[in-house]
């Protein structure tokens, strides 16, 4: 009897949403950087959204959910976009909060970059 099991890159712990799907929103941060990246992982029907909102949890014009389409797949740094693109330089220092909406996935990590 042979078994293979494999180990996730930098994959320990995750938050996971079922087909049913889940939500996580952060507690107001502060970032440095000029784009968000995922470690994530979902089944070929599932997939990750995320939403920046302002301090009092409003949805920020052009990074609703509306604004970010599905991201499916398997990888540990995927630059999320929205239809603004990706490119958040200009709310950096700011107060957000991160609405990650999951349908059959799991979310490793994510982070800012320059």
């Amino acid at each position: 009897d042979l078994r293979r099991y494999t180990l996730r890159l930098d994959g320990f712990v995750s938050v996971q949403a079922t087909r049913k799907g889940g939500e996580l929103v952060t507690k107001p941060i502060r970032f440095s950087g000029r784009k968000l990246v995922l470690n994530f992982s979902s089944s070929a029907a599932g997939d990750v959204r995320v939403e920046l909102l302002d301090e009092k949890g409003w949805p920020i014009s052009g990074y609703s959910l509306d604004d970010c389409p599905p991201i499916f797949g398997d990888a540990i740094e995927r630059p999320v976009t929205w239809r603004r693109g990706a490119d958040l330089s200009h709310l950096a220092g700011k107060t957000v909060r991160l609405r990650f909406v999951l349908r059959d996935a799991d979310l490793y990590a994510y982070q800012f970059q320059p």
